[in-house]
């Protein structure tokens, strides 16, 4: 599933093609997405100028002057730009056509991706108990530090939670507690304030060193399939399982948390 940094490139990606331009015509070839495009989504989009495209955690906002077009890649889905006349491939199922001439384009053959205007009630539910950005001030040390007392959660199932910072999937969290040389085990309530401050260092670092390493992957969204790629050729232990430890050359060991899977290094994480 595309992450914050994945999200983040592609709205880099296409706004610039969308911003100030008016929806022409929104073309939906199969409503049939993790909740059904509205029959009325049309009516609500064109003719309209889109005002601004910004993102909330791994969501899309492409804004209006009177409601706010949600859009979520799911596990599958991508965006990329075309010109309105492109012919549509298979899983081709949503296109917003715009005044340039250009439309963007939703590719998904899972289909867990959707699009939803802000005022259904499916939005409220995403959006309303979400936690700070990572990449902003109100993410600080003494506010995770002070939310995690009490808490017997492990850590990495804790920075994962989206009530607690939005964002930092499986690939990012295993990677910030490596650096910040955190077990992924150790209950979030236990990590002293001293820690809290290196991992939230560590957590926005590796964020923006993964968006400024997706937006040199893919620099055009009009000559892509609209998939940034993702931050493998910095990976310390994420999907390194029984591989040598870049830091100490200790054995890298893996588990399941939360069904996802961990890998760490026992001799650099306590």
């Amino acid at each position: 599933m595309p992450e914050l940094p994945e999200v983040e490139t592609s709205r880099r990606g296409i706004e610039p093609h969308l911003l100030n331009q008016i929806v022409q015509k929104l073309v939906v070839r199969n409503p049939s997405l993790r909740w059904p495009v509205s029959n009325q989504l049309a009516q609500w989009v064109e003719g309209h100028p889109v005002k601004a495209v910004k993102r909330r955690a791994k969501y899309l906002k492409i804004e209006f002057e009177h409601g706010d077009l949600i859009v979520h890649l799911g596990m599958s889905g991508s965006l990329r730009i075309v010109t309105s006349d492109q012919a549509a491939a298979k899983h081709d199922h949503v296109d917003l056509c715009l005044s340039n001439g250009k439309a963007l384009r939703f590719t998904d053959p899972r289909r867990f991706g959707f699009w939803l205007w802000s005022e259904q009630p499916e939005v409220d539910m995403l959006l309303s108990n979400l936690g700070p950005e990572p990449l902003t001030d109100a993410f600080n040390s003494d506010y995770i530090f002070q939310s995690s007392r009490g808490r017997k959660t492990a850590i990495k199932n804790f920075i994962m939670d989206n009530k607690v910072v939005v964002g930092v999937g499986n690939i990012y969290a295993a990677e910030s507690l490596f650096k910040a040389g955190i077990h992924p085990k150790r209950a979030a309530g236990k990590i002293s304030a001293n820690r809290y401050e290196a991992l939230v260092s560590e957590i926005k670092s590796v964020l923006k060193q993964a968006i400024e390493q997706g937006g040199t992957t893919l620099k055009d969204f009009t000559h892509s399939d609209g998939k940034p790629g993702y931050f493998k050729q910095e990976l310390m232990v994420y999907g390194r399982e029984g591989e040598t430890c870049f830091q100490c050359g200790t054995t890298l060991k893996g588990i399941r948390q939360g069904q996802r899977a961990t890998v760490y290094c026992p001799g650099c994480q306590t």
